[in-house]
């Protein structure tokens, strides 16, 4: 009889308690997957300012947490919920002064100060609780810079504390890239601050140009790292996406892998989505005509017949914005609506709020983020634009599908391994998901927009690009399947070691 894996999921954020983007959503959604599998799941994660539909449900299980953080002692605490609807454990890691903020990592759009301290608080607190617990991982499972010391610490420990080292002697790591062009990037004075020796503080270990780049000691000293999608992980590894890392993740080409994120279709999935106008399916998608005339009235829209282009997004280079508002004055003068929703570079919203100001028929820009407005965007959108110059995997292609909405995307990343390009021979197959542009410019993007209008006026096509999307499999009972594997190589690692 084969072990059940024990599994402890590190992330800054898990959604409901706490999101910035889709790490949320995956750190929530992954976990309930790998329990359902049978995996012994518990997912730990800072004690942010807490939602007040959780804050009654949290139990303190650790009252005093002394961590060292270079010449002082900071005390914290631990409590304990559970993912909604599940028996997975969530513990949160307190400490007042580090976490209860407005923001998880920046407020008013600047970094916070101390983030190095606050998230090397987080990543020893995680260390010396679970062992105080009493339960032991087979794997630790890190997500992004603010979890990457862990696995350094597990390998270079400085102050050799005998029973933790004993303790996690069998415990493997895996480390998840979301997005390399987050790297927690820190000035080297502050090294002392991780309570690692400056031996560690060299090409071979976490610096970079003479800063401390905290991802670049996950990529290193973790057994074996991935990214969130295949395409994104050869991708990484050139000098055009690697963000100076690239000779790193070469160096670690053996080791590293790519497994795309999944979706929770409990929480998406336009047939029990309370938050629009109408509940729909594949067989009744002409329902999603009343979540458009919804979405026109609630953005202040004219309400008429015309394409719905739809944006969620954080307002960004990275996320195309540089190449789309070359193009937006085009396409304000065609037939078609267009509705924005995110916050980001104050450049980005001025500009668009101008483009508002000037097409208020038109254009609706939402500078906010709200989970019912992003649903009624997915459920009322005709198109869902992600134009974006690079996407490690991308969420927002997968909830269109599901809602019959097509998605316009630039061909990299995660958009590239699962949208279904609308080409001769994927047409002859019936199985076109999309239309990708391969050239990242405005006037590539241009042309897969205007593509995609003209396919919309064939309403026999657009139907069935409609259908092939809606039908097509993301679960996160695939990817978590993957996952399984990758913490099994871990196993395999661990005990070659040995």
């Amino acid at each position: 009889m084969t072990k059940r894996l024990n599994i402890l999921y590190c992330s800054s954020e898990v959604t409901p308690f706490s999101k910035t983007g889709g790490l949320g959503d995956v750190s929530s959604g992954l976990p309930r997957a790998l329990k359902e599998i049978g995996c012994d799941i518990r997912v730990i994660t800072p004690g942010y300012a807490r939602p007040s539909d959780t804050s009654d449900k949290l139990g303190k299980i650790v009252e005093s947490l002394p961590i060292r953080i270079g010449e002082r002692s900071e005390e914290g605490g631990l409590y304990e919920s559970r993912l909604p609807n599940t028996s997975v454990p969530v513990y949160f890691v307190s400490h007042d002064k580090y976490f209860n903020r407005k923001g998880l990592y920046q407020e008013d759009g600047n970094d916070y100060a101390d983030n190095l301290e606050r998230f090397t608080f987080f990543s020893m607190a995680v260390l010396y609780t679970i062992k105080k617990l009493g339960w032991k991982p087979d794997i630790i499972h890190c997500n992004d810079w603010q979890t990457s010391l862990i696995p350094v610490y597990l390998k270079a420990m400085v102050k050799e504390d005998k029973d933790l080292i004993d303790f996690y002697k069998s415990c493997g790591t895996l480390f998840t890239i979301h997005n390399l062009g987050y790297q927690g990037l820190f000035m080297g004075d502050k090294f002392p601050l991780t309570g690692l020796r400056w031996t560690v503080f060299n090409m071979n270990g976490l610096e970079f140009y003479g800063k401390i780049n905290l991802l670049k000691g996950g990529i290193l000293f973790s057994d074996i790292v991935n990214t969130v999608s295949p395409t994104y992980s050869q991708e990484i590894q050139t000098e055009e996406l690697g963000h100076g890392l690239h000779g790193v993740l070469q160096a670690r080409r053996g080791d590293l892998y790519g497994i795309l994120n999944g979706v929770d279709y409990k929480e998406w999935d336009p047939s029990i989505d309370k938050h629009i106008a109408a509940r729909y399916s594949l067989k009744s998608t002409s329902r999603k005509k009343i979540c458009k005339r919804d979405l026109q009235k609630n953005c202040g829209l004219t309400i008429k017949d015309v394409p719905i282009i739809g944006i969620v997004s954080r307002l960004d280079d990275q996320k195309g914005f540089d190449i789309l508002i070359k193009i937006m004055d085009e396409l304000m003068q065609l037939e078609i609506q267009m509705v924005i929703l995110g916050t980001g570079r104050p450049k980005y919203q001025d500009i668009l709020k101008r483009f508002a100001t000037k097409y208020p028929t038109k254009i609706s820009v939402n500078l906010f983020f709200d989970d019912t407005l992003a649903r009624k965007i997915e459920a009322g959108a005709d198109i869902f634009l992600l134009p974006s110059k690079y996407e490690p995997c991308g969420l927002n292609q997968l909830y269109s599908f599901r809602y019959g909405t097509v998605p316009v995307a630039h061909k990299t990343g995660g958009l590239a391994d699962t949208i279904i390009d609308y080409t001769p021979s994927n047409i002859a197959m019936d199985r076109t998901t999309g239309f990708l542009f391969n050239h990242y410019s405005a006037e590539d993007l241009l042309k897969a927009i205007l593509l995609a209008l003209s396919v919309y006026g064939d309403k026999a096509r657009w139907k069935r690009l409609i259908t092939s999307g809606m039908k097509s499999d993301f679960s996160w009972k695939r990817s978590a399947g993957e996952y399984v594997k990758l913490y099994k190589k871990v196993r395999g690692k661990i005990k070659e070691q040995r």
